[in-house]
């Protein structure tokens, strides 16, 4: 592990602090998971954000993130973006699962 430092209001601390009584783990314990959990959930964000501009196809999105594409998937619903699937997007799909199975 690395360590980060960052500064955090006091009341960040305090809910931190408080969270980890509840939880009965330590306060390191918990801002690790809370930002392993929030950086996760940016990453799907940032993807969705690509994807809906159409920079890049639903299989690359979810390699991206570093999730499963029925992952991806559930997660346009829940971001309320639709599903954009085309000859273009197949072509990439596939230029895309080809080269992985050639690095293997």
């Amino acid at each position: 592990m690395k360590v980060l430092s960052i500064r955090v209001p006091t009341e960040v601390k305090r809910r931190l602090e408080e969270l980890a009584r509840l939880e009965k783990k330590s306060s390191a314990e918990i801002a690790r998971e809370i930002l392993d959990e929030g950086v996760r959930e940016r990453a799907i964000k940032t993807v969705l954000k690509m994807y809906s501009e159409r920079q890049i196809t639903l299989w690359k999105a979810a390699r991206l993130a570093g999730v499963s594409l029925w992952e991806l998937i559930d997660k346009l619903e829940e971001y309320g973006i639709h599903l954009q699937y085309g000859l273009r997007e197949l072509e990439e799909d596939l230029r895309e699962a080809l080269g992985e199975e050639g690095s293997s």
